[in-house]
């Protein structure tokens, strides 16, 4: 069976200065006690993706640590990106992997959460799995109530009000997820956004795909950013192909896919050719493989 094993795939508003997401990861891998298993920088998002699993002891320390230093050399009030964001540490997931349960990954979000609002002065929103508030199960949904309601919404940990320069977090419990981009030869934001929209599993697209169009400004191109929450259903080639397809409807041609982060397993990586899935999704990508779990 094996000793039981998280992960943990924290999200933070600083694409831009790898030396700061350097020292992020230096917290985060000294409470851990051994390397993260992937980073990803964006500057377009201004966003980095830190992918790290333990022992839920040490995840759980890995994850405060990381948070810790977060807020104390990241400023959202200087922060500027495309990417949706409510916070210096925007998301916190936990995720079973090995003899983990959903429900024990809810604690480990709540302990997390209750411990980093009365250290930090930090607001934390609960989601997924560990959401206490129905509204708030949806990541989206949290950050729309941060965004447009007239009033902060209420946190389930810490003041009311979001810290000066940290804003507040979301932290919670969820299954795997892959996140996945599709590259525009154009610089037409609304077909991106157009396309976007007719992948959303919420507006009848591909089952549990999130997708929002946005633009990359050092790219000169714009980019259909995906999650895909149900990946029994819905792997990165179907994806790929709908926005292919979708695209050549816009007279537009698709660049380069690009993940984020890992997959789960080597089945996720099926649809492409051999040469695209040796080159997308080498080992180091599949998380089944880092943790020698097949």
């Amino acid at each position: 069976m094996g000793a039981p094993l998280v992960e943990c795939v924290p999200n933070f508003s600083e694409g831009r200065r790898p030396e700061v997401v350097a020292s992020i990861v230096a917290a985060i891998e000294h409470a851990l006690g051994q390397p993260i298993l992937d980073q990803h920088l964006d500057p377009d998002h201004h966003r980095s993706v830190i992918t790290f699993a333990g022992s839920p002891e040490a995840v759980r320390a890995a994850a405060i640590a990381g948070l810790a230093q977060a807020v104390e050399c990241l400023d959202l009030s200087r922060h500027q990106g495309v990417h949706p964001r409510i916070g210096v540490v925007d998301v916190v997931p936990f995720i079973p992997v090995r003899g983990v349960t959903l429900a024990n990954c809810v604690t480990l979000a709540h302990q997390v959460g209750q411990q980093v609002s009365v250290r930090h002065g930090l607001p934390v929103f609960c989601y997924g799995e560990a959401a206490r508030q129905a509204v708030y199960r949806d990541l989206a949904a949290i950050r729309r109530a941060v965004r447009t309601v007239p009033t902060f919404p209420t946190p389930d940990y810490g003041p009311l009000r979001p810290h000066p320069t940290a804003g507040a977090v979301v932290i919670g419990a969820r299954e795997y997820l892959i996140a996945f981009n599709v590259e525009l030869e154009t610089d037409a934001l609304d077909i991106a956004q157009s396309i976007a929209r007719e992948l959303r599993a919420a507006q009848g697209g591909l089952p549990g795909v999130k997708a929002l169009g946005l633009r990359l400004a050092s790219r000169g191109t714009v980019q259909v950013s995906c999650n895909l929450t149900d990946v029994r259903q819905t792997r990165p080639a179907d994806v790929f192909y709908a926005v292919a397809a979708a695209a050549k409807r816009h007279g537009v041609r698709v660049g380069r896919p690009e993940l984020v982060g890992l997959v789960p397993t080597l089945d996720c990586t099926i649809g492409f050719d051999a040469d695209t899935r040796a080159s997308l999704f080498p080992d180091e990508k599949i998380l089944s493989r880092r943790l020698r779990l097949e």
